[in-house]
């Protein structure tokens, strides 16, 4: 299978990238100016582009030319949007006009949770999401596999990867930073437990201007699971981390009971714009989280579907297990519709 393959090159990739971004901390900390990667360099196709992704960008840029140089390719990042490579003459790469050459396509956020990381406050995800060769821009339900690879702040010793391909399992690894050492190894299944408390549920409130919003909607689902469910709400915790892929990740080890994002949703019914996740950041992410048994949805239960893109608005609802979905999301959805 293609997939098999390619992997061996794509972890590679992703720890090249981590040893780039967390190197780049090191130095920052070193001169005693963080401030220095959290600089911003310029507008990407996707988001902006900070110091520290620039590191991570020029790394991909030297891998694709290289691994180009012998096969077809075509990849995105946020900064640059898609672009096509292949052997050319004399062994170098050669930029190619479309999809249509017979190489996987492959959508790669080197840093997701750049906010987070440049301020050396909690990890970041480098995210893959590949789909096989195909003459078009590839959609969600193209993609056979996915990897999320940790990129953890300038403490950690260790790093965690959560891999899942289109009907298989969701594997979990625990590896040592200095020496790649396998300190765990397991499948990532789903428990059972529908509980509507003891854990967390977040609601992503990353905007100002939608916080009031949020929170009313917050207020009301909760007093419901409260009224209707016996919630403790004593029990029921709160985090605003700054990477859907660590969301999603907390989602698939069980941690998160439930998370929404539905930034994109509230800006559309009100006629504003916000800033709102997007298929590169968070299709490889989802795809771990179904394969672990975690159900994940556009808001009111519909199945995703989008193309892999850098500008696409995209919101998901997630639940820990289909129990947990069942239980809740019939509060949330009238939570949602109240509004």
């Amino acid at each position: 299978m293609i997939e098999e393959v390619w992997l061996p090159r794509l972890h590679a990739l992703c720890s090249e990238l981590r040893n780039a971004a967390r190197g780049a901390i090191e130095r920052a900390h070193a001169a005693q100016d963080l401030a220095s990667v959290a600089a911003a360099v310029r507008q990407g196709a996707g988001d902006v582009t900070y110091a520290i992704d620039e590191v991570t960008e020029l790394a991909i840029d030297a891998w694709l030319l290289e691994i180009a140089r012998t096969t077809p390719l075509s990849l995105m990042t946020e900064d640059s949007g898609w672009r096509h490579f292949g052997p050319g003459p004399n062994g170098k790469a050669l930029e190619l006009a479309t999809f249509d050459h017979g190489g996987p396509r492959i959508a790669l956020d080197p840093i997701d949770g750049t906010r987070n990381l440049m301020a050396d406050m909690r990890s970041a995800w480098t995210v893959v999401s590949f789909a096989p060769p195909g003459a078009d821009q590839p959609r969600f339900a193209d993609l056979s596999l996915g990897i999320l690879s940790e990129i953890p702040d300038s403490r950690a010793a260790r790093y965690r990867v959560l891999q899942a391909q289109r009907g298989g399992n969701c594997a979990f690894e625990l590896r040592d930073l200095e020496r790649e050492r396998v300190r765990e190894r397991r499948t990532l299944v789903a428990d059972s437990d529908a509980r509507v408390d003891r854990g967390y549920f977040p609601f992503f409130r990353y905007a100002p201007d939608q916080r009031p919003e949020l929170a009313a909607i917050e207020a009301d689902f909760f007093a419901r699971l409260a009224a209707r469910e016996n919630a403790d709400l004593r029990h029921v915790f709160d985090d605003q981390y700054i990477s859907n892929a660590g969301q999603l990740t907390l989602l698939a080890l069980g941690t998160y009971r439930m998370v929404a994002d539905i930034r994109g949703w509230l800006a559309r019914r009100a006629g504003q714009k916000t800033i709102t996740s997007k298929p590169y950041d968070v299709a490889g992410a989802i795809l771990c989280a179904q394969a672990a048994g975690c159900i994940v949805t556009a808001p009111f239960g519909e199945p995703l579907d989008f193309p892999i893109d850098c500008t696409t608005p995209l919101d998901f609802i997630g639940f820990a297990n289909a129990a947990t979905a069942r239980r809740i999301a019939p509060h949330l959805d009238a939570a949602l519709r109240r509004t």
